[in-house]
């Protein structure tokens, strides 16, 4: 293990004193330290020169030699020092024990134009919460949240950022043998419910404080003015939970493991896994084939947020210790849910407000549609964009096989907007329903052609995901119906 060499003049190399130890300083009952283990002969997948820009790092470092051996785990960064955190969580509605990072390092903070920004290995060896795991990430699922994170950005969706990702020949063991490779990921915090679970299980109530509070203090800050801050620390993370959700719902996303220890303190979509956007809309859709009982199915997604908010809730009440005032900020989630869910329908529609039972009933009556035919989901919504135009109306109706239920409801929706200027209505439609989400049989062959070592089609992906409302003609196919294969693609928990 070495540590690299300050970059030439003229790079923006991360330097010891660009590394905030935010979350280090909060002690070693948080974490362990250790490097990464170095995987051999590394090599480059993908950078993403757009976060790299935003992040203010140079480009020309970014594809160096140096920064290929940091991101593969093979060398420290001047000023860094890697630590892997503890916590525990409920999986799949069960109390797991002590989880943590069992295979994630985190390298430390850097200032950026962004605000600090937590820079992560994914991927990077063992650690001493690995629980007989390898600590290793495959190239299949590296590759997989590596373009998804940046699709999720581009839609406007809270979510963990990816920076690089490198890979290796060394062979990794899952249902068969695959190749290793390792996502670097940022975000103002890579903390979960999970962490304040683990020191409330344990009795550790001044640790927990102490996480509470740091938290409360980088970004909650308007909590910690209040007379019973955690209480309205809850609250705050229950309304970031409600807003997530709604907008998953909107685009059609399923999470897939939906554990206490990958749901995001700061509201953000994070551990990208069994994940899947919805081609036809079928509501009690099951896309990790890990979820046998289909708890993390998508209509289920909302309910499963509040559970593990009240989860969350219980881990902080010898904080807040009034359980009338958890119970407060807890029983906010479904109404507010419910109203963000209606603003991002209602966008999706074109209307800029919900007006009344009306809109409502317009909104709930068109995923009836939808659902009924389980028509594709991100298609229709496009297609409605240009409802108004020439043969507009057509495009839509061709979608389904009951025209008439169709007709009924169209021309409801035409009467709800028949005083609004038709093109700017398009237009605004055009800025919330995409034309590009990333199906999972786009994913499945940019990840056949990577294990052939032709990594042309995650550029490609990368570049359209990250812009996926913009139309993009010379991809075209890339928002077309699924081929009838890509039902036969299992999704599940092993990476």
């Amino acid at each position: 293990m070495s540590s690299l060499a300050p970059g030439q003049p003229g790079t923006t190399l991360p330097r010891p004193a660009s590394w905030k130890p935010a979350f280090e300083a909060l002690g070693p009952a948080f974490y362990t330290h250790l490097p990464p283990q170095p995987l051999p002969a590394p090599i480059w997948i993908s950078r993403n020169a757009a976060l790299a820009r935003e992040l203010g790092l140079d480009e020309h470092w970014l594809a160096s030699q140096e920064a290929l051996m940091a991101f593969a785990g093979s060398a420290v960064l001047p000023g860094s020092q890697p630590l892997a955190s503890v916590y525990s969580g409920h999986q799949f509605g069960h109390w797991a024990g002590q989880l943590g990072d069992g295979r994630a390092l985190l390298l430390g903070e850097l200032q950026t134009p962004l605000g600090g920004m937590e820079v992560q290995l994914k991927g990077a060896g063992r650690t001493p919460y690995s629980r007989m795991g390898d600590g290793r990430a495959v190239l299949r699922s590296s590759i997989r949240e590596y373009l998804c994170s940046e699709a999720m950005h581009g839609l406007g969706i809270p979510t963990t950022r990816a920076l690089a990702l490198t890979g290796s020949p060394a062979a990794v063991v899952r249902e068969e043998v695959e190749t290793a490779a390792v996502v670097t990921r940022t975000a103002p915090s890579f903390l979960r419910f999970g962490h304040f679970e683990h020191f409330s299980h344990s009795g550790q109530t001044e640790h927990l404080r102490t996480l509470a509070d740091h938290v409360i203090g980088r970004f909650y800050p308007e909590c910690g003015a209040s007379d019973r801050p955690y209480a309205e620390f809850l609250a705050a993370v229950t309304g970031r939970t409600a807003e997530l959700l709604a907008q998953w719902q909107a685009v059609g996303f399923c999470h897939g493991v939906m554990n206490t220890d990958n749901m995001s303190i700061l509201g953000l979509t994070i551990d990208y896994g069994p994940f899947e956007f919805l081609d036809g809309f079928n509501p009690a859709h099951i896309c990790n084939h890990s979820d046998t009982g289909g708890r993390y199915a998508f209509n289920r997604q909302p309910g499963v947020a509040h559970w593990n908010l009240f989860c969350l809730g219980q881990a902080l009440m010898p904080l807040i210790q009034q359980q009338d005032h958890a119970l407060e900020a807890l029983d906010s989630f479904p109404s507010l849910f419910q109203d963000a869910l209606a603003r991002q329908l209602a966008a999706k529609l074109g209307l800029e407000a919900v007006e009344g039972p009306e809109d409502t009933a317009l909104m709930n009556d068109a995923l009836a549609l939808l659902a009924k035919e389980q028509i594709d989901h991100t298609i229709f919504w496009r297609r409605l964009c240009g409802l108004h135009a020439p043969q507009g109306q057509e495009a839509v109706r061709d979608l389904f096989l009951d025209r008439s239920a169709f007709d009924a409801w169209a021309a409801r929706y035409v009467a709800r907007t028949a005083d609004m200027d038709p093109v700017a209505l398009s237009a605004r439609m055009r800025l919330c329903n995409p034309k590009y989400v990333l199906r999972k049989h786009l994913g499945e062959n940019a990840i056949r052609a990577a294990k052939a070592g032709d990594f042309s089609q995650v550029a490609q992906l990368l570049a359209v995901l990250q812009s996926p409302f913009d139309e993009h003609p010379e991809h075209e196919a890339l928002a077309g119906f699924p081929p009838a294969w890509a039902s036969s693609i299992e999704i599940s928990c092993s990476s």
